[in-house]
């Protein structure tokens, strides 16, 4: 009978397909969820040049002005903001070169299709390491008015003073049971 493998606790270990690859923030779009409605989501693969990958490892990279246009039924992310690597040579990258996003046929059709309709865009959410390679998530979204935005606001706001209210509530109890 063969033995699995054990770690130094003597437990068995845990094989690497037990647990899914872990994601690693590189950068993220906030201003994206406060400026549109998201009104759906798509991981897409990103095309980079080698240096490009170093300079993301080092955690740089800015997502705030970027957009997704679709172009003879390729996508491609413009105007994300990678510096160029610290010890590259004359092979380093532009640091605002668009890049091409590798999504499947059909996604891409979809979002062409969904993108031409008047009011909706193709926003950056997320950038980030999935299994050693760079992903980016992006959003099918529509634009939100100021009152929309203020709306948003508004909301969080008072679920923020609700939950400290309830918490107040709760320590005021629990020194009272004391």
């Amino acid at each position: 009978m063969a033995k699995g493998l054990v770690n130094v606790q003597g437990k068995p270990a845990k094989k690497a397909q037990d647990k899914g690859p872990e994601r690693k923030l590189i950068a993220q779009n906030k201003k994206a969820r406060h400026d549109y409605l998201i009104l759906d989501t798509y991981e897409a693969g990103v095309a980079l040049m080698g240096t490009e990958v170093k300079s993301l490892r080092m955690g740089r990279a800015s997502l705030v002005d970027g957009f997704v246009q679709i172009e003879d039924h390729e996508a491609w992310l413009y105007n994300i903001h990678v510096p160029e690597y610290m010890q590259g040579s004359w092979t380093n990258h532009s640091a605002k070169r668009k890049r091409k996003l590798l999504l499947h046929r059909a996604e891409i059709d979809k979002l062409e299709q969904k993108a031409s309709e008047t009011g909706h865009t193709i926003v950056p959410l997320a950038l980030y390491f999935l299994g050693g390679r760079v992903k980016c998530e992006i959003a099918l979204a529509k634009g939100k008015k100021e009152y929309d935005k203020r709306q948003t606001l508004r909301e969080k706001q008072d679920t923020r003073e609700t939950a400290r209210a309830i918490a107040s509530a709760k320590r005021r109890q629990r020194a009272q049971e004391r």
